[in-house]
């Protein structure tokens, strides 16, 4: 077989000889490194690592696999190979805001995500024309205080039947339920602002621009039961003064959402992520 370029991730308790239990093998079959990152923990006392690496002729894959086995059952080793050009199912799901959106779209179409995207979500009908220009189906899920239950049943119908690998809330303005929440836990990502001091409810930007806010930012996470607070992916932050009005806040924190996301994105199809605990490991390109 010609060359091939694979992703390893690992982790598992840490100990002596986690890095040579991938690095060895990988030379010892004379396959090459192109790109090593590992972290040990010392608080969790969990260490991980991710090598991507280029096949040498004559690859067997199930071969690979079995051997590689075999020596991370002697780590304790929590493992997965995949294909570098694999393009793993992102389902996304939108209200009206469609920056993150669009973000998303344009990456993917000029391949700097390297995804398939096989349905849109949204509660509103406003955004079917963009997802038509794209060629990508659009599903109008609309849903209320009676009709919660159904929706997300008929949402996560959706998701198993087009085998989506991830969620992206990309500007959802829904509260997903705790048992979603649950199905979903790891690998559905969402995006919100981040101003500090931090301005709950109605209007945010216009509570931070009565406060004089000096700096704007967003955080990519995945979800969970506690509301916004789930393992943090990527956060952004850029800096501002007296000359933004509440408008200019809000152009400026919907910049840093969708760069914020598409990163958290990347990183997650790149398999760059770790949870570990209520935290995560993130390997940054």
């Amino acid at each position: 077989m010609p060359a091939t370029n694979w992703i390893i991730t690992a982790q598992c308790p840490s100990q002596l000889g986690t890095v040579d239990a991938v690095t060895g093998y990988l030379y010892h079959n004379q396959h090459y490194i192109e790109e090593l990152h590992s972290f040990d923990d010392t608080h969790s006392q969990r260490f991980f690592i991710r090598a991507r690496f280029r096949t040498a002729e004559g690859f067997d894959e199930e071969k690979f696999r079995l051997q590689f086995a075999l020596r991370a059952e002697k780590f304790d080793m929590q493992w997965e190979m995949t294909l570098d050009q694999h393009k793993p199912k992102v389902l996304i799901l939108v209200s009206k805001f469609d920056h993150c959106l669009n973000d998303l779209l344009y990456k993917y179409r000029i391949g700097q995500l390297n995804m398939e995207i096989p349905a849109i979500v949204s509660n509103h009908p406003d955004l079917k024309s963009l997802a038509d220009w794209y060629g990508i189906p659009y599903h109008h899920l609309p849903v209320s205080a009676e009709t919660k239950a159904e929706q997300e049943a008929q949402l996560w119908q959706l998701i198993q039947e087009t085998s989506s690998e991830l969620v992206v809330l990309a500007r959802y303005m829904q509260v997903l339920s705790p048992e979603l929440c649950k199905k979903l836990q790891g690998w559905a990502i969402n995006i919100h602002h981040s101003l500090l001091p931090g301005f709950k409810g109605a209007k945010p930007y216009h509570q931070a621009y009565e406060k004089g806010v000096k700096t704007v930012g967003a955080t990519a996470h995945y979800i969970n039961d506690d509301l916004d607070e789930g393992p943090i992916i990527a956060q952004g932050i850029e800096a501002v003064d007296h000359t933004y009005y509440p408008e200019d806040l809000i152009a400026k924190g919907r910049d840093i959402e969708r760069v914020t996301l598409s990163r958290a994105v990347k990183y997650h199809i790149e398999k760059r992520i770790f949870l570990n605990g209520n935290r995560t490991v993130v390997f940054s390109d």
